[in-house]
């Protein structure tokens, strides 16, 4: 508990400050929770559902699923990765949490090894510990892309798995199709030499929330072991609802041992299945995604503001957070000098790299340009 999330412990310092101060004059970007409400198809394609009169919409379902959210999820990706994908290669899950910990309960004996990359999403070491696995810490590179070198030495013989997320919470950076397939290249090779086999999780719940004309490459196309576990929560604006699911690489040799695996998981974790009626609105709504440019024009107003008061950053390619680096070694510190600018941000300790800090910028454009005059205030400190 100790170790646990920094970002909640700054969410509930600026409730505090909100309940003290007044909510316009904090600005909380602690937090990434969507700011776009979810598109209009989704309300009415809710409310279809509901008003449908055919009995069983609340009863019980095959622990994967239902067969036609399956079906369509599986017809989807088909045309996402350039794959023929069948629908019992999809199991859906409560959100990409769920889905991780059902893959990784899945995979894991005890002691088995899961490679995490810096910066990570918080929780990821946590999951692995939930299934007595031991997370591996290995490095990026400077812009944050995929370090190959690093991960192979970090690769041992009890190495089960590496979760990969992008694009990626905290930096909004995209992995790029060769560093996938050199990725790939590094585990076939290891496979072919001692057969060992190291599963690739792809953990994408911002895979349609990218910018610039980029997209996501296909981790399917780059390394048979591969496993693509998202959820709705940001490209619907859905994050309460806790859906998603895993779908699995139709090349994989032992696929149907590994979703009857998946489903028996989701079902003794006590996920069970995932929500009924958020399974049959996405049957209809594939495809549909927010309006991904307004966060673009989000990221563009911060990263202007930010790189006029003085601060060094990657621009994000996806995702909604900007990790800059911090103007001193100690971004614990630098992070509570913002905080009394009234600015909420997150310690970049927090998510495996120190002296950066993250700014989760799906928030309103009020709250963006209100912070400007504190992070010129914060930084001058320490010039």
């Amino acid at each position: 508990m100790e170790r646990s999330s920094w970002i909640r412990k700054m969410f509930e310092q600026g409730l505090e400050l909100k309940n003290k101060l007044g909510a316009d004059k904090v600005f909380d970007f602690s937090l990434g929770n969507p700011n776009l409400e979810p598109p209009e198809e989704v309300r009415k394609t809710i409310q279809e559902v509901i008003e449908d009169p055919r009995p069983g919409k609340h009863a019980y379902m095959p622990n994967a699923g239902i067969r036609e959210t399956r079906e369509a999820v599986a017809g989807f990706l088909s045309k996402e990765h350039g794959l023929k994908i069948n629908w019992e290669q999809v199991i859906m899950t409560c959100g990409a949490g769920g889905g991780l910990n059902v893959a990784l309960k899945t995979l894991l004996d005890p002691g088995d090894e899961v490679i995490i990359l810096s910066p990570y999403f918080v929780e990821y070491f946590f999951y692995v510990d939930n299934h007595n696995g031991i997370g591996k810490l290995a490095r990026t590179n400077e812009d944050f892309s995929l370090n190959i070198e690093a991960i192979e030495e970090t690769v041992t013989q009890k190495t089960k798995a590496i979760i990969i997320n992008s694009p990626n919470n905290p930096s909004g950076r995209i992995y790029d199709e060769k560093s996938l397939r050199k990725l790939g290249k590094l585990f076939e090779d290891i496979k072919e030499k001692s057969n060992q086999i190291i599963y690739l999780l792809s953990d994408e719940p911002y895979s349609k929330i990218v910018y610039d004309g980029m997209k996501v490459p296909s981790v399917f196309q780059a390394y048979p072991y591969s496993m693509v576990i998202t959820s709705y929560s940001k490209d619907l604006s859905l994050p309460g609802e806790r859906i998603g699911y895993v779908a699995i690489n139709p090349k994989i040799e032992n696929g149907k041992q590994l979703a009857d695996g998946l489903t028996f998981t989701n079902r003794i974790l006590g996920f069970v299945n995932a929500p009924a009626l958020m399974q049959r609105i996405l049957t209809k709504l594939q495809g549909v995604r927010v309006n991904v440019l307004e966060y673009q024009k989000k990221r563009d107003l911060l990263c202007r503001g930010l790189s006029e008061a003085g601060y060094s950053f990657f621009k994000p390619e996806g995702a909604f957070y900007l990790f800059p680096k911090s103007p001193i070694p100690d971004d614990v510190q630098f992070v509570n000098a913002l905080l009394q600018e009234n600015i909420l941000a997150v310690p970049g300790n927090g998510f495996g790299t120190p002296g950066y800090f993250r700014l989760a910028y799906c928030v309103e454009d009020r709250v963006i340009e209100g912070s400007f005059a504190g992070f010129k205030r914060a930084i001058s400190k320490f010039q």
